[in-house]
């Protein structure tokens, strides 16, 4: 692995999300903090206007909005594609190094602890995850391996990735959440530190990790009604799933509770470890949890 000079920390990518934005705040105010000998460390926030509003974004998701397409397209002129070149120019500047890591700090109203989010098995990032999930058990690490066409903010470098906290409301802080990441923080940037001095803090060669399989939607109306443009949902997450991330669901586990109050079971094949259940910015993307398996991985 060859040296990381710089480092990008960004929050706010979404509004609403006020750890990511608060600690980047912090950072950018007491920049000693997130400073190490070996390397630059940038603390930037994301969507300002949404920031500004209290709002996960004005026009559209800004973490949709880095595709290449996207980016070299100058006819897109809403706030979050403007501002997506704009951050672009700040870790990609013309004739200059880009940044080499990029850490995307969201929070969610699920139950996700402190995970982080790698969209490849880059051996790096593995490492990585297995080094701070050994030395804080709270670290879960989930993979959705996904195209650099995603839009994703991480998708700028080959090293980008997201810390994902929670549960926390959105346009709420939670103070414990809120230390919990600062201090992943800077155990990510100390490893960083260590191994561009050659002293890896390895710990622990297996890693846990939680690789995606598919999305999962409520269940919806057949047709659509009046003048909605998607299908009403027609249940809500069971009471014995809620708050369950990454916890083991059964074949004929119950999954949905109807408004009527009957149950809805899981009818895969397999025990799956669900994630992202009942995130409040999903509902609008169709999403009720995403479907994981659980595997151990030697690093």
């Amino acid at each position: 692995m060859s040296q990381i000079e710089r480092v990008a920390i960004v929050g706010g990518n979404h509004g609403n999300e006020l750890t990511g934005v608060h600690l980047v705040k912090k950072f950018q105010q007491y920049p000693n903090l997130i400073n190490r000998t070996s390397f630059e460390t940038l603390a930037l926030l994301g969507n300002l206007k949404a920031i500004e509003e209290g709002k996960r974004y004005i026009d559209k998701d800004l973490n949709r909005c880095f595709t290449n397409q996207g980016l070299q397209n100058s006819q897109l002129s809403s706030y979050e594609d403007t501002r997506a070149k704009a951050i672009q120019q700040i870790l990609q500047p013309q004739n200059q190094p880009f940044v080499d890591v990029i850490v995307d700090l969201h929070s969610t109203t699920a139950n996700m602890g402190l995970s982080l989010i790698f969209c490849d098995m880059h051996p790096f990032l593995l490492r990585l995850g297995a080094y701070l999930s050994s030395i804080n058990p709270m670290v879960k690490v989930f993979v959705n391996q996904q195209s650099r066409e995603g839009g994703f903010l991480r998708s700028l470098c080959e090293l980008g990735f997201v810390i994902e906290v929670g549960p926390v409301a959105q346009n709420i802080l939670n103070a414990e959440l809120f230390q919990q990441t600062e201090q992943l923080i800077y155990g990510i940037l100390d490893y960083f530190e260590g191994c561009n001095q050659g002293n890896i803090p390895q710990k622990n060669s297996t890693l846990t990790l939680y690789q995606y399989i598919k999305t999962i939607d409520y269940p919806r109306s057949d047709d659509y009604g009046g003048l909605h443009l998607r299908r009403e949902i027609q249940a809500m997450i069971h009471p014995n799933l809620q708050f369950r991330d990454y916890e083991p669901l059964n074949p004929g586990d119950p999954m949905f509770l109807t408004f009527e109050g009957k149950d809805i079971f899981y009818e895969g094949e397999s025990t799956v470890y669900p994630i992202f259940i009942n995130e409040a910015a999903y509902y609008e993307k169709g999403i009720a949890m995403h479907l994981s398996q659980k595997q151990q991985k030697i690093v």
